[in-house]
């Protein structure tokens, strides 16, 4: 039956591939990437081999159309980003709508997600949080967005790179500067760490160091 597979990847541990995700991956017609070469390693790497097609931010219109006429004649489709969930800040959702509007099968294969490790990980609250992702580029669109944020309850969650990571804590200096923060760095990877305070401490720390990998800013949510 023609299938659209939403299929996690590691996000660093190679180990954290899922033995369902091998599965479906052996098993589909083709695997639609966002990234055609970072994939193909971690085929290459399980011993898998299967036709590549390359999905990602900017040609995912077109990319959705053919994926259509593939489950259209019956065929396995699974979708891979460069690591991680599909969909969760990375290319994904438009075609899944595309999918389920069309009236084709889509089933997610579940796994590593760096949101979900990194909150469950942070010792902030997790019954209840929002996920922003990554915020705008401009100055004054993040700090409207983090403005907004404030009354949101639960604990926030970001992505954010190492060459934006400063200033988002100066960001945070001045408009959270009470709330708890904790900085997940390299999740699931050799240097993964976890370093906790309040915005000024961790701005304090960053500022001398070295700073590189991805990370998910957690921040504590509003005191009651």
């Amino acid at each position: 039956m023609s299938t659209l597979y939403l299929v996690a990847t590691p996000i660093g541990n190679l180990e954290d591939i899922t033995l369902r995700a091998l599965r479906v991956l052996k098993e589909c017609d083709v695997v639609a990437a966002e990234d055609t070469r970072r994939t193909g390693q971690l085929l290459k790497h399980f011993e898998i081999s299967k036709p590549l097609l390359s999905y990602f931010q900017f040609n995912e219109a077109k990319r959705s159309e053919d994926i259509l006429q593939r489950l259209a004649r019956g065929e396995k489709v699974a979708l891979c980003t460069d690591a991680g969930t599909p969909g969760i800040s990375d290319p994904g959702e438009r075609v899944v709508k595309a999918a389920v509007a069309a009236g084709f099968k889509v089933e997610p294969i579940p796994g590593p997600c760096a949101l979900v490790a990194g909150l469950t990980a942070s010792g902030l609250p997790c019954d209840e949080f929002h996920f922003v992702g990554f915020l705008p580029h401009k100055s004054g669109q993040r700090r409207n967005l983090l403005e907004k944020l404030k009354i949101i309850p639960g604990t926030l969650i970001f992505y954010e790179s190492p060459y934006r990571v400063i200033k988002m804590l100066e960001e945070l200096v001045d408009i959270y500067p009470d709330r708890q923060v904790v900085l997940a760095r390299e999740i699931t990877k050799k240097f993964e760490e976890f370093i906790r305070g309040t915005p000024r401490d961790l701005l304090d720390q960053m500022q001398k160091r070295s700073i590189k990998g991805e990370f998910v800013v957690l921040v504590s949510p509003m005191p009651m």
